[in-house]
């Protein structure tokens, strides 16, 4: 096959979501955002379906994929929508968008024409991405119910969920946050934690936002914390095997004396990181050299456990495994 294969087990994913649906004792909002982290976001959500009580993506047009692809539990679109078409893409959708900002408001009061608006409101309580400044909650939730945009949740987002005393500065002021849209929303659902915040313990309100976690992966700080395991595998096909010619692998100089070598087809265009350690020296950009002999037309797994080939370089299992399925073939079994 010209192109790597992403090898996802579903098994694993529905495992590692009731691990975190046992401990968090809440609804799971399980966020499939980027393509479900590289895995293919119409099929985790139709392997969560029944687990899952509803899903959450970063644009309006991964919401609508979902929908299209007969998702029929509520979808959160996380990011705010830029412009009027999105606006009109996400209500048409029966999506619920994030309300950011005062701006973010007006742009639906502008743009929604005759589709109802179903919103959560984002509180910044500290992590400085998306959200409103919690003195003005009160201000929008008012604007929002007189113009009839119904609130249905109220969210933030830990940023370093396990400084315990960052963890609870935030946690109060989303508390006070919540109590104000409950004053004019009384069914708002509150969500602050994702996989960190889970796992950090404490209050975690009405229901929990997690992601990499129902992948096979835990953020810094809290490894080994939970049962989990890695959903994806990257394979490539063998495309050339034999005998090593004294001089160079690759782009560069040949560090000693090989015997045999393969070449598979898989590169930095597909993906993986140039220097990423997965043949000898960097990756071409569709080749991969590798030492030993190898069948032509055979698959060999290269990437097994992002965790690691992340560290390997210097970022997080999050980017690897979006990195993994940039290009490659899904199966699932």
């Amino acid at each position: 096959m010209q192109v790597p294969v992403a090898a996802v087990s579903r098994k694993n994913i529905q495992n590692n979501a009731i691990a975190v649906c046992a401990l968090a004792q809440k609804p799971l909002i399980a966020v499939v955002k980027d393509d479900g982290y590289g895995h293919g976001a119409v099929e985790v959500a139709r392997t969560l379906s029944g687990i899952a009580e509803s899903f959450a993506v970063a644009t309006v047009y991964e919401g609508a994929e979902l929908r299209i692809a007969g998702v029929s539990e509520e979808i959160l679109v996380l990011t705010p929508p830029l412009n009027s078409e999105e606006v009109v893409l996400g209500s048409g959708h029966n999506l619920t968008l994030a309300i950011t900002s005062l701006a973010s408001l007006n742009l639906i009061l502008r743009s929604r024409a005759d589709f109802p608006v179903r919103a959560h409101l984002a509180v910044n309580t500290g992590m400085n991405r998306f959200g409103l400044r919690p003195e003005r909650v009160r201000h929008i939730c008012r604007l929002a119910r007189k113009s009839g945009v119904e609130i249905t949740g109220v969210f933030s987002h830990y940023f370093e969920p396990q400084n315990a005393d960052a963890l609870e500065r935030q946690r109060t002021l989303f508390a006070e946050a919540s109590e104000i849209v409950r004053e004019y929303f009384p069914d708002a659902i509150r969500h602050i934690a994702a996989t960190g915040g889970v796992l950090a313990g404490g209050e975690l309100f009405d229901a929990v936002r997690v992601g990499i976690a129902l992948y096979g992966y835990l953020p810094a700080g809290f490894e080994r914390t939970l049962a989990v395991q890695p959903a994806m595998r990257l394979l490539a096909t063998v495309a050339q095997s034999g005998t090593f010619i004294g001089g160079g692998v690759g782009y560069g100089s040949a560090t000693k004396q090989y015997k045999k070598l393969h070449t598979l087809r898989l590169g930095y265009g597909d993906g993986p990181f140039r220097t990423g350690g997965l043949g000898i020296g960097n990756l071409c950009m569709d080749a991969c050299v590798r030492e030993g002999r190898a069948d032509f037309g055979t698959k060999k797994c290269v990437i097994s456990n992002a965790e690691e080939y992340a560290k390997r370089n210097s970022t997080i299992a999050y980017e690897a495994l979006i990195q993994m399925g940039k290009r490659a073939v899904r199966v699932y079994d």
